[in-house]
């Protein structure tokens, strides 16, 4: 016991007395261990920091009917992007940058700049503008298909105003749905636990080394440690259409429905896929779905050969691809099920089904 008791003690005055069992520096691993994680968050941030910007828009807001003052008024908001090519295009979410008569970017190096939008798609919560500068530093973007739950992830933005501030996490899950403010469901959805605070919006999330995995999103806002991104492979195919058509093509069949059980009868004896379907309620004028016959009441349970069981559904399948094509909507018409052929077209707004 007292040969014990001195070793510790020796240990404590002599530390030097670790270090042929150990590393040579002394250092206990606990240590080695965070001074490895903080190499990796200190390289990803360096690596990134000069491709983040902080945007600033400003909104025109209509006086009250009372309002004598002849300057219009303005609301101001912000949020957080990166600039992805070295000729000026920034990625960050729609709802940042929506509806802004004036969008300014300030850059890492204290640049301020004026800003154009390209395009924004809010199904997807993304959106890119551009602004015209010399000397800029893009991001280098990755790829989501190689991000793994418990991967360590960075992300850089400017919370709260406080810009360029850094947060580390881990990977918490992936393929995730978010609810986009469109309507539309979001897929490939990034969970992670990386602090994300209003700000954060429209910033990188990034790996160890350095590369642009996602675009942070959204909080959770009762919760802890619950946030969001969109994958960069789906930011990567928006941002190209956006660049290239200042938008992102959709099909829609026009019309209204909701999500309704099928009878348990009725999937028996059809042998359907799905125990649910979209219950017509409404059409647009002149839609597709009124022009291929659809009428009030009816099911939708598949188009072509996929099955249906709801509106999101739906939404995943009318892609741009089904513009202009002729499509099968399967329909379950009180006890018939019917075929009957739609041509989508391409949508109208927004959030058109």
């Amino acid at each position: 016991m007292q040969s014990h008791i001195e070793l510790l003690n020796d240990d404590v005055i002599h530390p030097e007395a670790g270090r042929t069992a150990g590393s040579q520096s002394g250092r206990s691993e606990p240590d080695d261990l965070m001074d490895a994680y903080s190499r990796a968050v200190i390289t990803a941030a360096e690596k990134v920091s000069p491709s983040v910007v902080y945007i600033e828009v400003h909104h025109a807001i209509r006086s009250g009917s009372g309002s004598t003052s002849r300057t219009p008024e303005e609301a101001r908001g912000s949020g957080s992007g990166f600039i992805f090519t070295p000729d000026g295009f920034i990625l960050t979410n729609s709802h940042v940058v929506r509806g802004a008569k004036r969008i300014e970017v300030t850059l890492s190096d204290s640049r301020e700049c004026q800003a154009d939008l390209v395009g924004d798609d809010p199904d997807t919560d993304l959106a890119v503008v551009r602004i015209n500068a010399p000397n800029l530093a893009p991001a280098h973007l990755g790829s989501a298909q190689e991000i793994r739950v418990g991967q360590l992830v960075v992300a850089i933005g400017n919370p709260y105003g406080f810009q360029y501030s850094v947060t580390a996490g881990v990977v918490s899950a992936l393929g995730r749905s978010l609810r986009a403010q469109s309507g539309r469901l979001m897929d490939a959805v990034i969970q992670t636990d990386a602090a994300l605070n209003p700000g954060n919006s429209g910033g990188p999330l990034v790996n160890s080394r350095g590369e642009v995995v996602g675009v942070n999103t959204a909080m959770i806002l009762p919760a802890q440690g619950i946030c969001f991104a969109t994958s960069i492979d789906t930011a990567k195919f928006v941002a190209s259409r956006l660049i290239r058509d200042g938008r992102v093509s959709r099909s829609y069949i026009g019309l209204a429905g909701q999500n309704v059980p099928l009878p348990r009868r009725i999937v028996r004896y059809y042998n359907l896929a799905v125990e649910s379907g979209i219950l017509v309620v409404s059409f647009e004028e002149s839609s597709p779905a009124r022009n291929a016959g659809l009428l009030m009441g009816d099911v939708i349970v598949g188009l072509d050969d996929h099955p249906v069981a709801g509106i999101d559904d739906l939404h995943k399948l009318l892609t741009e691809e089904r513009i202009g094509r002729k499509s099968t909507l399967a329909v379950i018409r009180r006890t018939d099920k019917l075929d009957l052929e739609v041509i989508p077209e391409e949508s109208r707004s927004r959030t058109g089904k």
